[in-house]
């Protein structure tokens, strides 16, 4: 049984109101009560960490009750702990956060804030590790180069994305990313890949989609934004700052695809 002592009426409340989202049986007590017999973890403040000798003993921040539920229930069940994000990346990756085969957590955000989310999520944890999916090869790579301080391995996401019924739309990216969490994958610290040139003209073509003035970035600039040294915002900003070079690139890519030149 989890029991939830403290006298930290936010902790109380964030960690109470948590475990009854999730329909988890548990008790309270005050702190100078005697545990129950079935107790196996307390939820308690900093100022009681020491407070409970013979029960795990979970502290819970007020401002993140949901980490020290998710510890709590991986402890009652015994997983011991382990943390695994699976990612299956992409222009909003998908992010699962598995708690041995329990999962605790699931996101989908802007690549741009992947690599915060998953840090989060793995701080603090016991041996974490990030599963990232072997598709979406330059997002991918921009993940397993940012991500730091955290063991990363490189899934064969390879029928990790499941077919998806009525009323599902939307759920593959995190669906795929609770497989591949569930996958071993090869240990890796950085991963260069060199964009071909469909890639690169899907960039441009993105470029153009956000472009006041509907033109694509240049070459060099959707280099850099491939190799995640810009985004494709800071791209088109300095394609309006440039003016000649990047213009020129435009009408060359209006002419290569039919399209009209903008004026």
């Amino acid at each position: 049984m989890i029991v939830v002592a403290t006298a930290d009426f936010e902790v109380y409340h964030g960690v109470v109101n948590e475990l009854r989202d999730r329909g988890t049986t548990f008790t309270t007590i005050e702190l100078d009560e005697e545990l129950p017999d079935r107790a196996a973890v307390v939820i308690t403040d900093g100022d009681n960490a020491d407070a409970f000798a013979n029960a795990t003993t979970v502290v819970a921040d007020p401002d993140d009750p949901r980490r020290a539920v998710d510890r709590a229930l991986a402890a009652v069940r015994g997983d011991g702990g382990r943390t695994i994000i699976g990612v299956d990346p992409g222009r909003k990756p998908g992010i699962a956060v598995l708690t041995g085969e329990t999962v605790v957590a699931a996101f989908q955000v802007p690549l741009s804030d992947a690599v915060d989310v998953i840090e989060r999520e793995a701080s603090d944890a016991p041996s974490p590790v990030v599963r990232i999916g072997d598709g979406s090869r330059l997002e991918g790579a921009k993940l397993v180069t940012d991500l730091e301080d955290v063991r990363v391995e490189l899934v064969d996401e390879t029928g990790t994305t499941p077919y998806l019924g009525t009323g599902s739309r939307g759920m593959g990216d995190v669906l795929a990313a609770v497989n591949i969490a569930r996958l071993e994958g090869e240990v890796v610290d950085a991963r260069e890949i060199e964009p071909t040139e469909g890639e690169i003209q899907v960039i441009k073509d993105r470029s153009r989609e956000r472009s006041e003035h509907n033109r694509a970035i240049d070459e060099a600039l959707a280099r850099r934004v491939a190799a995640g040294e810009l985004t494709i915002d800071e791209a088109l900003a300095e394609h309006r700052n440039d003016g000649t070079g990047s213009e020129t690139e435009s009408r060359e890519t209006d002419e290569a695809d039919g399209s009209e030149p903008s004026s």
